[in-house]
């Protein structure tokens, strides 16, 4: 496995990939609490520092409005998602395993679903049951916003076409550095589907790397 305590360092590089993801990743949950009125409930799933969802609350004045539950398995970073967090009593920082369905009781479902640095570490047979699973994590009309690199041998074609699959509107995809670069791309999509009931008890994922 990776060290992911030295791989958030990339964040403080702005001319990085994961700068790039981030900046994108920001301005999509703004523009999702732009569009919204009244509480707003978020679920950020192996949410590492918290700094995507954490860094637009900062800078809005409405930000009391959110509540929310951060996923993140490394104690460490899920503290500094803790401490980042403070200002903000509605968020909850849970040192948990994402990949296990119980961790999102209580959690789930939400109106806006963070799926970042998550679907690019999965097995394919991961991903796939992940992605047919969201639907669980999401209220009607819910937003998801996913994140995953790009690489010669393994485009996101796939991974769009199993969010249609499971009753999401695709609103915006993007990749840094044009098609078929081995850099980041995010997409955002609308849960347009009947939500479902979470089902606790199966395995969604173990991450590889």
């Amino acid at each position: 496995m990776r060290d992911y305590e030295r791989w958030h360092e990339q964040y403080d590089d702005p001319a990085a990939p994961l700068s790039w993801r981030l900046g994108v990743v920001r301005a999509a949950i703004d523009a999702d609490l732009d569009r919204r009125s009244g509480p707003v409930r978020v679920l950020s799933v192996c949410s590492g520092d918290g700094r995507d969802l954490l860094g637009v609350l900062s800078g809005r004045p409405d930000a009391g409005r959110v509540t929310g539950t951060l996923l993140e398995l490394h104690p460490a970073i899920a503290e500094r998602a803790r401490t980042a967090a403070a200002p903000f009593p509605g968020i909850e920082v849970r040192t948990a395993d994402a990949g296990d369905s119980g961790s999102y009781v209580g959690a789930a479902p939400a109106d806006l679903v963070l799926v970042v640095g998550v679907l690019g570490n999965l097995s394919n047979a991961d991903l796939i049951r992940t992605v047919a699973a969201t639907p669980q994590l999401c209220t009607a009309g819910a937003t998801l916003v996913w994140t995953r690199a790009v690489r010669p041998d393994a485009g996101n074609d796939e991974i769009r076409r199993g969010f249609a699959a499971a009753g999401f509107r695709e609103l915006t995809y993007l990749e840094f550095g044009g098609p078929g670069a081995d850099q980041p791309a995010v997409g955002v999509v609308r849960f347009t589907a009947t939500p479902v009931p979470l089902e606790v008890g199966p395995r969604l994922f173990t991450f590889v790397r």
